[in-house]
């Protein structure tokens, strides 16, 4: 559930990007985005490092401003975080900025999309006979190939995001026992031909 004051989706930056453009760090923001609010030793434990590494790309990700303290979770010593943003939206043009250590960010930001969609998948794959049946007829993994221009590309990358945006409140509560966080990957891009 959003809370009041912080905003739905944060938009990178260069500045913003060098913050996140890390694998733990990506992977630590995912997991109080997804699991909600947790302590460094916790989410060491969940990811399998060591929790002075994710204590500092905590910190990290707490000084760029995509996560803060939840002190409502806390008791004596431990430090609680919780995710700034319930999303991210990358800039295109991050892409091409003049500076090199941007490209590269930028570069590896998406790899690792990329590399945590493609893990998010093979996990549901391996674990999917642990799910109720009607979870087991109601998931999909299918690829369309399609002669588009650009424009046509854009066209439609745009509806099914619009299309995607109409069911965020149809989500009934989430203490409801047949709901479930569902993952929707959407890729567009040209394919080579030779």
């Amino acid at each position: 559930m959003n809370e009041p004051h912080a905003p739905q989706v944060r938009n990178l930056d260069a500045r913003s990007l060098r913050g996140l453009a890390h694998p733990l760090r990506m992977r630590l923001l995912d997991a109080l985005r997804f699991g909600g609010p947790a302590t460094a030793s916790q989410l060491a434990e969940k990811l399998g490092e060591s929790s002075g590494a994710t204590s500092y790309h905590l910190r990290q990700l707490a000084q760029h401003g995509f996560i803060e303290d939840a002190p409502e979770h806390g008791k004596g010593r431990e430090r609680w975080w919780k995710a700034a943003h319930n999303g991210l939206r990358f800039d295109d043009a991050l892409l091409t900025d003049a500076s090199p250590d941007v490209r590269g960010a930028a570069d590896l930001y998406l790899h690792e999309v990329a590399t945590t969609q493609t893990r998010d998948l093979s996990t549901w794959l391996g674990n999917r006979q642990t799910w109720p049946e009607e979870w087991n007829r109601t998931w999909d993994m299918s690829s369309a190939t399609l002669r588009l221009t650009p424009e046509l590309t854009q066209e439609l990358v745009e509806k099914m995001h619009a299309l995607i945006d109409t069911y965020r409140d149809r989500a009934t509560d989430a203490d409801d026992t047949d709901t479930a966080q569902v993952r929707i990957h959407t890729h567009a891009f040209p394919l080579m031909t030779e």
